[in-house]
């Protein structure tokens, strides 16, 4: 198998990861606080929620890996 075909492959699924990891997480407040909603103003991740997070942090600087290494190969 050529390099190329398997860094397209690893970007498919870092992409599809990266996707689903960003849509789990939950969403902040936005302009619910200006119509009545809760201000919360600092709110720290906890449990499962600070996972998420470190894990689309991780994924997106693989991904950027695996696309600059795409790019150049």
């Amino acid at each position: 198998m050529p390099i190329n075909t398997v860094l397209n492959w690893v970007q498919l699924a870092l992409a599809v990861l990266l996707t689903a990891s960003i849509l789990l997480q939950s969403r902040g407040s936005g302009l619910s606080s200006a119509f009545g909603g809760e201000g919360n103003v600092y709110r720290t991740k906890r449990g499962i929620e600070k996972r998420l997070f470190q894990a689309s942090v991780v994924l997106s600087i693989l991904f950027l890996g695996v696309a600059l290494a795409n790019v150049l190969v």
